[in-house]
């Protein structure tokens, strides 16, 4: 089954919001390895922008809090701009390989945490 079509039947805006296994440090080391998005503390731009939660909005949190407030530490939201989908791709799965990780798991509070393999 599409992954896509199950949990996004109707279609999705361009935020989307994932974590990195490996942690907070393994979430840091993907953002300052893409090349196109701009790490922002905001995601409203029409450019590709990253933000992770734990050490920006909600720094002032431990990771029980951030856990307890439904922001895990590994969280990163991405905001897809109008840059080419393909360069995006590439971008992210070069970002991926630099922290040596081969999945990413969602923790969307909606659905139950999914993991997709990016191999």
């Amino acid at each position: 089954m599409n992954w896509l079509k199950k949990y996004l039947p109707n279609g999705s805006c361009g935020v989307i919001s994932f974590g990195v296994v490996g942690g907070r440090e393994a979430a840091v080391k993907f953002m300052d390895s893409l090349k196109l998005a701009a790490i922002v503390t905001h995601v409203a731009d029409s450019r590709t922008c990253v933000l992770h939660p734990a050490s920006t909005t909600h720094r002032q949190m431990n990771d029980e809090e951030l856990l307890a407030a439904g922001v895990s530490p590994d969280l990163i939201r991405m905001s897809v701009g109008i840059e080419d989908i393909q360069d995006l791709i590439q971008d992210v799965d070069q970002a991926l390989g630099k922290v040596k990780i081969g999945r990413c798991v969602s923790y969307n509070k909606k659905i139950k945490a999914d993991v997709m393999d990016f191999a």
